[in-house]
């Protein structure tokens, strides 16, 4: 992409997330964020049909990063949780801005739940595969869901706290409750059934 073409979307992105801190986007205008951003009408609509469109395609390449994180691969090692977590909160940290207007208006963060499928069906996989085949997988199944929204409040805790914590030590927060908590609770169980 023309550096000219990065430079003015980013422009229009940029201006349009200012104004989404400020107000509901039903209350923002393509003419007042070409007035901002100091761009013409017929530039913005080169990109964006609309305020809506612009929010759809800020919110796709947000999720296609994430998607394309090797966060999503990190589910296949040992340390998968910590390495899980860590990549998405420095992926969120660098958004900030973003990530806050997100966590602010999708009440049920639907954005990340392309990102939560994909990252719950490795972990289903691989627990079953720790476990084994005479494990109960509607105990695997709870103890995933459980983890994966346990996380996304802390996340969401350490998003409305402003970022206050290090990325590492969230991560480290989100692995200890899920290792120690869920997984501790299904060896056990699988223990006790024998």
């Amino acid at each position: 992409m023309d550096r000219r073409v990065q430079y003015t979307k980013k422009i229009i992105v940029d201006t349009f997330l200012s104004l989404l801190e400020e107000k509901e986007i039903s209350k923002i205008t393509v003419t007042e964020i070409c007035k901002i951003a100091d761009i013409n009408r017929a530039t913005f609509y080169r990109y964006y049909l609309d305020v809506y469109d612009l929010k759809d395609k800020i919110e796709e390449d947000f999720r296609k990063e994430l998607m394309n994180s090797p966060a999503i691969d990190a589910l296949d090692e040992q340390e998968s949780v910590y390495a899980f977590s860590k990549e998405i909160l420095t992926i969120f940290e660098k958004n900030k801005k973003l990530v806050k207007i997100l966590f602010n208006t999708n009440h049920n963060i639907y954005f990340l739940n392309e990102v939560l499928e994909l990252a719950y069906e490795k972990c289903l996989d691989k627990w079953s595969k720790e476990l084994g085949i005479d494990t109960d997988m509607e105990e695997v199944e709870h103890s995933i869901i459980f983890i994966f929204n346990g996380a996304l409040g802390i996340v969401n805790y350490w998003v409305k706290n402003d970022f206050d914590k290090d990325i590492e030590e969230i991560a480290d927060i989100i692995q200890k409750l899920s290792l120690d908590g869920a997984r501790k609770y299904l060896l056990n169980r699988k223990k006790s059934s024998h």
